[in-house]
């Protein structure tokens, strides 16, 4: 009898997933949350275990703590190369354990290449989306490629990470498409409770007039290209003479924005605005300008109802797939002339304006905060299975 007892105990007991993050960003923890209440749904718990951004990424002011997370232990060396953040002894009676694949995280090294009696799984790209064409860059790509077959699923971030991902030989099976968003719905609703006199109010406060506004807003460094988005801006303020560029965000290169500002009147910096206040922003914008890297930034477009400008500068994060050419947004070519020629002709073509307009507002029905939980839950439930 007490045999029986002990068998039926071990039957009933809960599956645990653990994810692991090294630090937790903001527009996150919607994820997190939604994630958590469908898996106690099937009577599965989830622990999310994070560390310490580094210091150059908190001057970006996106992370945050989570009150139900596990904090671990995080040490940066070698110039923040190398991310110490030992998850072992908290992982050890969990049914599967979700980390991202960074080369930094040596402490994967161990489920991958150690001994494990729970399913590993890989959150991320698939590779580097920025690589750098050097011999340190093209070391870490192999690493990643070394340890891509080497867990029992695979969490990619769009289709285009899917496809990488297989390419390098993972079973299709065993690969789950997050659409990796962020709560766009909620972002939506702000902005649609904009009024128009809180509109023009931003105008007055920042002396705009009544011009068209191109919009910049994400985090300030270099892989965003923000000396080729203010050569743009001043070739667009000579065709047309009352446009205005404002930016919002904050980084490294934030002094750059700040001395701009100084030199050229149709600059605004606004720092880093968020909630309702970002949607008063967004409201304002005809267009949403980004020459270099695009990622989670385009869903912002979506949510606001306005088209994405951006270039083939081929730093993209793998978001660039939900860009559709010339139904919500454009990539140009490399060049100054081409950007500036495609950004002039939203501007001045109000039929091209609304057409995009319509394709951003159907693209931010579908790619919600809502269905990336619902995928990633249907995916933890295959993976535990």
């Amino acid at each position: 009898m007490g045999l029986l007892k002990l068998l039926d105990q071990k039957h009933l007991k809960k599956q645990v997933v653990v994810i692991v993050q090294r630090c937790i960003t903001n527009y996150r923890v919607s994820l997190f949350e939604q994630l958590k209440k469908l898996l106690e749904q099937d009577g599965i718990e989830l622990r999310l275990l994070y560390g310490d951004a580094t210091k150059t990424e908190q001057t970006k002011l996106d992370t945050v703590d989570v009150t139900w997370g596990e904090k671990l232990f995080t040490r940066y060396l070698w110039g923040n190369r190398i991310c110490w953040q030992p998850f072992f002894s908290q992982v050890k009676d969990a049914d599967l354990v979700i980390a991202t694949q960074e080369n930094k995280l040596v402490c994967n090294l161990w489920p991958l290449f150690g001994w494990r009696k729970y399913k590993f799984a890989f959150w991320g790209h698939g590779k580097n989306m920025q690589i750098v064409p050097t011999l340190w860059g093209k070391l870490k790509e192999h690493t990643k490629f070394l340890t891509t077959n080497r867990v029992d699923w695979w969490f990619v971030y769009t289709r285009i990470s899917q496809l990488q991902v297989s390419r390098l030989g993972f079973s299709e099976d065993k690969i789950t498409n997050l659409e990796n968003s962020v709560d766009t719905l909620g972002l939506k609703a702000l902005c649609e409770a904009v009024t128009g006199d809180e509109v023009e109010a931003i105008r007055s406060e920042l002396s705009l007039g009544g011009g068209p506004v191109g919009l910049y807003i994400g985090s300030l460094y270099k892989d965003k290209r923000l000396e080729f988005l203010l050569s743009a801006g001043l070739l667009l303020s000579q065709k047309i003479p009352d446009f205005r560029l404002v930016v919002i965000g904050t980084g490294p290169q934030s002094v750059l924005i700040k001395n701009a500002q100084i030199e050229y009147p149709w600059l605004r910096y606004v720092g880093r605005q968020i909630e309702r206040s970002k949607a008063r922003y967004l409201k304002m914008a005809s267009v949403l300008l980004n020459p270099g890297l695009v990622g989670l930034g385009i869903l912002d477009a979506f949510a606001a109802g306005i088209p994405i400008v951006t270039t083939d500068c081929g730093l993209h994060s793998p978001e660039i797939d939900y860009l559709r050419q010339g139904e919500n947004g454009y990539m140009t070519a490399n060049t100054l002339e081409d950007y500036v020629q495609t950004v002039e002709h939203i501007l001045t073509d109000t039929t091209l304006a609304s057409y995009l307009q319509k394709g951003c507002l159907e693209a931010s029905n579908h790619y919600t905060i809502e269905n990336m939980a619902a995928n990633f839950h249907a995916g933890i439930l295959k993976a535990l299975s």
